[in-house]
């Protein structure tokens, strides 16, 4: 790729492959909610290649801050003219860095709430995309149904609210659309979801009903929600990784984006104002994500959750540490193998046995650092999810279940807020007073964390799960983790 443009900011050296495309001719098509660091990873990257060939230059990046975090992203990135530096790091310690230029606009919603509006609503916006993380789609994890409670979205369905939420400004946006004639633009979910399109479509067009029935029809009737499967890890930027750009690279960059170099991103073809020619970066267009999301879910996701909490209880901080401890790559494994594929669809085009091995070399990549803290962090929004699922198949199949079991039981333990050398553990979740209170109770109540109906439904009530529960649990509490792990690769000899 040629070096960056002369008109470059001084950040970004001349040196760092940038965009070769003008970017005062792109313009916006895409309103993205949730400009993280997966998001310019990835969806932001995939589209930076397109204009890079010098096309898709009517699909630029108006990204969107709903949240109260979300206004740093807006001021890091407004010095840099929304361009930063996404740098893959490989496992041999070679750093591949590249200037992002897809990104035109940023908006923080509660401060510029019309001008949020009107660019949602232009006829120029035909896709509206989303990485707002799996708790950011407000249902209940047992039920499936939409929460019409959730102070923000109550305040947002007040009549004549300005809009607080991501619900409040796209529906809003929708409304417009369709009083003004101009078609709606697709939602394009981007979240580490099962059938993401499907639930976006679900909970948008709650909170619509909710708002208004003849609106709700009429998103129900002309508003396409593609699924889609996306992949790649991205740890969280330090202050170290700023450090290592400056002093290797001569990169100043306030808010850069690690990563590693697999990227995958699975879409199904359904949208109806047309699309970015994704399939020219390497986008898998297909009719059926679904395969590829069990695939996602049950061994990426789920896998990282095998390592997480065993691995922080027995001293690891970073995710390479613990993907190396042969321990955990023999049960997280194991966990893939005999629990996880037998509860996916065909896969087409993928070899399982391959993809399974290189999970665990991509957790192995110590040039990420990923931490395990991060694998930790939203336990609530993901266990449900992503393990809960396998487990529920397996008991239906009378198949195995005891490392998904595991999994639980190493995430109650982790809820204890300490570790085994009696060392606090900060627990990062939205309801961490709640998980944290029960599973405290162990061992005078041992079954208080299954109870937890928001997460495990009547698993609490099914014996075979609550028996191999309450047996990992006293072996972690009694014998520690170490040996738990060695009985449990008993059960696979």
């Amino acid at each position: 790729m040629p070096s960056h443009p002369a008109d470059t900011p001084d950040g970004f050296p001349p040196g760092i492959p940038g965009p070769t495309y003008d970017r005062s001719a792109v313009s916006v098509g895409i309103v993205h909610f949730g400009v993280g660091g997966f998001h310019r990873a990835h969806q932001a990257a995939y589209l930076d290649t397109l204009m890079n060939q010098g096309i898709a230059l009517d699909w630029g990046i108006c990204g969107v801050g709903v949240m109260p975090a979300d206004a740093a992203m807006g001021r890091a990135l407004a010095p840099q003219d929304n361009r930063y530096t996404l740098v893959i790091k490989h496992p041999d310690g070679r750093l591949e860095p590249r200037v992002i230029g897809s990104i035109v606009e940023y908006l923080y919603a509660p401060d510029r709430p019309q001008e949020t509006l009107e660019r949602l609503t232009s006829e120029q916006t035909r896709i509206v995309s989303l990485t707002i993380t799996e708790g950011g789609y407000n249902f209940n994890q047992v039920t499936g149904e939409f929460i019409a409670d959730e102070p923000g979205v109550a305040a947002d369905l007040l009549p004549g609210a300005a809009p607080s939420t991501v619900f409040g400004y796209v529906v809003e946006a929708l409304d417009r659309r369709r009083r003004l004639g101009i078609p709606p633009f697709t939602v394009m979910s981007c979240d580490n979801i099962q059938s993401n399109g499907q639930l976006a479509r679900k909970v948008f067009t709650a909170f619509a009903a909710l708002r208004d029935p003849e609106l709700a029809l009429w998103i129900t009737e002309h508003v396409r929600f593609p699924d889609s499967m996306v992949d790649r890890i991205t740890p969280v930027t330090t202050d170290d990784d700023r450090e290592q750009l400056l002093t290797q690279l001569g990169v100043v960059d306030n808010w850069p984006v690690i990563c590693e170099p697999f990227t995958q991103w699975v879409l199904e073809d359904d949208f109806s104002l047309g699309r970015p020619p994704y399939e020219r970066a390497g986008v898998q267009l297909v009719d059926d994500v679904a395969p590829y999301e069990l695939m996602k879910l049950r061994l990426l996701n789920a896998s990282h959750q095998a390592i997480a909490y065993f691995g922080h209880l027995l001293g690891h901080r970073y995710v390479h540490e613990a993907a190396t401890d042969p321990r955990l790559a023999a049960y997280a494994r194991a966990y893939m193998d005999d629990e996880a594929t037998p509860t996916l669809l065909p896969v087409p085009g993928v070899d399982l046995e391959a993809y399974k091995s290189e999970l665990l070399t991509r957790f192995a990549n110590p040039g990420i650092r990923d931490t395990v803290a991060r694998l930790c962090a939203e336990s609530s929004d993901r266990i449900p999810k992503w393990v809960l699922p396998v487990i529920r198949h397996n008991l239906a199949a009378n198949g195995p279940i005891s490392h998904a079991t595991a999994i639980v039981a190493s995430w109650a333990r982790y809820a204890e807020g300490v570790d085994e050398q009696g060392e606090p553990i900060e627990i990062v979740d939205r309801y961490a007073d709640e998980v944290n209170a029960a599973a405290r109770k162990y061992p005078g109540d041992p079954l208080a964390f299954l109870r937890l109906t928001r997460f495990f439904g009547d698993l609490a009530e099914n014996e075979r799960f609550v028996e191999q529960y309450l047996k990992i649990t006293y072996d972690i509490h009694t014998v520690g983790v170490a040996e738990t792990l060695e009985n449990l690769a008993a059960l696979d000899r």
